[in-house]
């Protein structure tokens, strides 16, 4: 009985070890999702800029 119990505290023990490196990851992987978020913002600004830079260039071709 002793060592069911025993058995049952460490399979405890090494889920709730899982479960700790899982939520650590988890907060990773947010922090890194918010961060590519915010790279692709910047990245969407550059090429609205381009793009709005290339119409006017466009515009002033003589046809």
């Amino acid at each position: 009985m002793d060592a069911e119990f025993d058995s049952l505290d460490g399979k405890i023990d090494q889920f709730l070890q899982l479960c700790q490196r899982l939520k650590s990851e988890n907060k990773e992987l947010r922090l890194q999702l918010a961060s590519a978020q915010g790279e692709v913002k910047l990245l969407e600004g550059k090429v609205d800029g381009a793009k709005s830079r290339l119409e006017t260039l466009l515009r002033q071709i003589p046809e």
